[in-house]
């Protein structure tokens, strides 16, 4: 009964499905409680990821390049964001971008408009500067494009045929999009 989210796509905090998945009191639910079921929620997630070969060696690229770079996802039944950061730490990213949010920081979930405006802000960026990676067009492909964030689809497993300029099969195919839109605004 939990596994849903909002038509209108506001954050349901797993803390909250927690306390009524067990039927918890909430005087019952110390912080620390909550932490650890959460904890315990996500930890088979965690354990199941895997840093692709070529995303450390892209973001340093960008970096170098002098592209700000930032992490921006929904998290998996709204599980806090600080668990995430400590994954992106864990896998050494939190060195190679300038921020993250997550859909817990901003109380939406993509493709809201309200998470792309906030990245925007957090990054000085505007939508016409930016250009947005993702894996799933229902999130990451319309949903950026609403606020005109330029997007692509990374399609590793070449499902995504449907969508095919904007299409990507690995990360290092993003330098040949980014100097495509850098020749097509010096026009």
């Amino acid at each position: 009964m939990e596994n849903y989210e909002y038509e209108d796509y506001r954050v349901r905090p797993l803390e909250h499905r927690l306390i009524r998945i067990f039927q918890l009191q909430n005087e019952a639910c110390s912080d620390e409680l909550l932490e650890t079921m959460c904890r315990c929620f996500m930890n088979p997630i965690f354990k199941r990821a895997l840093l692709y070969d070529d995303t450390v060696t892209v973001l340093q690229q960008l970096h170098s390049d002098g592209y700000r770079v930032a992490i921006f996802s929904n998290s998996p039944w709204g599980c806090p964001a600080y668990l995430w950061r400590e994954e992106i730490e864990r896998h050494g990213m939190n060195k190679l971008i300038d921020t993250v949010v997550f859909c817990r920081d901003v109380g939406w979930r993509k493709p809201a408009h309200q998470i792309f405006i906030h990245t925007m802000e957090k990054l000085g960026s505007k939508p016409e500067e930016s250009l947005f990676i993702g894996d799933d067009p229902r999130w990451d492909f319309y949903g950026p494009r609403t606020v005109g964030i330029a997007a692509v689809m990374l399609d590793r497993d070449e499902t995504m045929r449907e969508i095919t300029e904007e299409r990507i099969e690995n990360l290092y195919q993003i330098f040949d999009k980014l100097n495509r839109l850098r020749s097509s605004e010096n026009q």
